[in-house]
């Protein structure tokens, strides 16, 4: 039985080492059958979908493979629908509390489901599990300046805008910054 967190729509369900490499290798379908779900092909911005590529390859597979007892911290957990065991989208932190009691969280929804509550009860859901760890002390975030549906979702999980900065990336992208402190 693999582990999972429920809310009153959604199932977060942390991917393991061997699941992603199934869907490294073999595909999402692949991964879907394996996670007993139905059949869902996301539609996300080209951005988001080569952001996910990258980060299956380079840091989802290689963290879970060196942390496998704290895999959770460093894995993309598929957001199921409960209702019809579809996948439509995926959160997770950027690894373990650091020094300073810090980790960063990311998520990206399917387009069809957006609007609808779930990156919003998904975050929180995510987040309540992650405050349970004593040392986490301040959960951090990065949306674009020109992303308001996800700054909403954050303003809704009470994280509060501490800056704004570019991200050097091949197209520099401005983003704000937001944190969400344990108490």
């Amino acid at each position: 039985m693999t582990f999972s967190i429920q809310t009153s729509r959604l199932t977060l369900i942390p991917l393991t080492n061997q699941h992603l490499q199934v869907w490294h290798q073999l595909g999402r379908k692949d991964l879907e059958k394996t996670l007993d779900l139905q059949p869902n092909r996301w539609e996300m911005e080209l951005f988001y979908e080569q952001e996910t590529q990258q980060a299956l390859r380079d840091y989802w597979i290689p963290q879970t493979s060196k942390f496998p007892l704290d895999y959770y911290w460093y894995t993309n957990w598929e957001i199921i629908l409960s209702a019809t065991s579809c996948s439509v989208g995926g959160i997770g932190f950027a690894g373990l509390p650091d020094d300073q009691g810090s980790t960063e969280i990311g998520y990206a929804l399917d387009q069809k489901y957006r609007g609808q509550g779930i990156a919003t009860e998904a975050v929180k859901a995510l987040s309540e599990w992650a405050f349970q760890d004593a040392g986490l002390q301040i959960i951090r975030a990065e949306t674009p300046v020109d992303n308001a549906a996800s700054q909403r979702v954050l303003e809704k999980n009470r994280f509060q805008k501490t800056g704004e900065k570019t991200l050097a990336l091949e197209n520099p992208m401005q983003v704000f910054t937001w944190e969400r402190l344990r108490y």
